[in-house]
């Protein structure tokens, strides 16, 4: 079921002083987000990530196209009280405190006591900001105001989340923190869609991930799907290999690294892999493993935006 559904979308913005010229920001972007996904929205700064939330925000209007959320247009007010969104740089008023805001935001949602009281409590622990509920909001750091953010994305147990760049300004334990929250988030059934250039934590969490450049679409698909596509060798772990069998298998493999009782070795072409499991098995040695070596994400994505440049 499309939970999220974006055709032709274009959005041109006017630049300049005296001589306005359009720039094209987004060029019709086709988009399709299935319900329960995690959805990780990828490209470098200025790509038409930030653009694309806002038109699905309905904060600004696309030049073409059209956008639909939980089957409704972005303007629907109805579909709104379903959708969560935490923007790339939140404010909130800096006096108050991380239980009011969360109380103020529940209530707007039409959430009473003593069930809101819970949520809050609830949705605080959960981000890591317990121990600081009655901290005012301007005592806090930047990546604290971003966990409040996420947990007032939440505060209204949406079916779709909305985050622009979810793990700015986050320390380690931060960055885990929030994705121990989108992944509860996913194990609820919410549909997460968010931007990203945190590759490691986009590799992660995501089970689709969409690649955007300079406003067009370069990729989209599974992880396993645009990742496999390329398979840059071969690295073969073996046990009881004697110094003699180590020997023989030199001029046969690309490289090799002792690693305590087990040798790792490595092998461009499937021939190479077939020819050391033969030699090394023939002669009395153990094999622990053979696994394909990829790209990670953020090679396969460097690749797609610099062979756009």
């Amino acid at each position: 079921m499309a939970i999220i559904e974006i055709e032709g979308l274009t959005k041109d913005f006017q630049v300049g002083f005296w001589k306005k010229r359009p720039v094209r920001a987004l060029d019709h972007l086709d988009l399709c987000v299935e319900k329960g996904e995690v959805f990780g929205f990828l490209g470098p700064n200025g790509a038409g990530k930030t653009t694309t939330l806002k038109i699905l925000m309905d904060l600004i209007r696309p030049t073409e196209g059209t956008a639909r959320v939980l089957g409704e247009p972005v303007a629907s007010v109805r579909m709104r009280r379903r959708i969560g969104y935490l923007p790339e740089n939140p404010y909130f008023y800096d006096y108050l405190t991380a239980e009011e805001l969360l109380l103020y935001i529940g209530k707007l949602f039409g959430m009473s006591q003593p069930e809101l009281g819970e949520k809050v409590r609830s949705l605080l622990d959960s981000v890591g900001l317990g121990g600081a509920r009655r901290i005012q909001l301007r005592k806090f750091s930047k990546g604290m105001v971003q966990r409040i953010g996420l947990a007032q994305a939440m505060i209204n147990d949406p079916d779709v989340v909305f985050l622009d760049e979810p793990m700015s300004g986050l320390d380690p334990l931060g960055r885990r923190e929030v994705r121990q929250a989108i992944m509860k988030l996913k194990d609820r059934g919410v549909t997460v869609f968010f931007s990203s250039h945190i590759l490691p934590d986009v590799e992660a969490l995501c089970d689709r991930v969409a690649i955007l450049n300079r406003g067009r679409l370069q990729q989209v698909g599974a992880l396993h799907e645009i990742l496999k596509v390329q398979i840059e060798a071969h690295e073969i772990v073996l046990a009881g290999v004697s110094p003699e069998v180590s020997a023989g298998l030199k001029p046969l493999c690309d490289g090799m690294i002792l690693m305590g009782e087990r040798l790792q070795l490595s092998a461009g072409s499937p021939r190479q892999v077939e020819s050391i499991i033969s030699f090394a098995l023939a002669r009395g040695a153990g094999l622990v493993s053979v696994n394909p070596v990829r790209p990670s994400l953020e090679d396969h994505f460097f690749s797609q935006v610099m062979s756009k440049e």
